[in-house]
């Protein structure tokens, strides 16, 4: 059971900003701007790859809602989404769920550092990917 099940059962408190049968969103207790927020499905599921395509789609229902209910209440005009999966990305705690996280004027907000590289077999990767859906 992870903190996200427990905040889901109610075990532990959250702020919460929005709740339905299939997803909650709640503000981040260690943000890193004004209005970090965080949308998890209440499907217990440690990666996206996990997920149900229902559970899938609920997130993505309530995400553009989301999004614009944070910027209205900050005032932010960019923010970062950000979605984790596996420990070697940086996933922390093992349940999905996706970082809305606002980047204010002052400089808050997530930090990237974008290293691009080169795509030498793009044709065999596409078809890859594509026989594997």
């Amino acid at each position: 059971m992870t903190i996200f099940s427990k905040i889901i059962d109610g075990e532990i408190p959250c702020h919460r900003v929005y709740e339905d049968e299939h997803v909650l969103a709640f503000l981040d207790i260690g943000p890193l701007s004004r209005g970090h927020t965080l949308l998890i499905p209440k499907m217990p599921a440690a990666t996206m790859a996990e997920l149900s395509d229902d559970a899938a789609a609920a997130m993505g229902r309530v995400l553009p809602r989301l999004c614009r209910a944070v910027m209205a209440a900050t005032g932010c005009t960019a923010y970062n989404l950000l979605q984790n999966n596996g420990a070697a990305a940086h996933q922390e705690v093992m349940h999905v769920h996706v970082h809305i996280i606002p980047k204010h004027d002052d400089g808050t907000g997530l930090d990237l550092t974008w290293r691009p590289d080169t795509l030498d077999d793009a044709q065999s990767l596409a078809t890859a990917i594509a026989n594997a859906m």
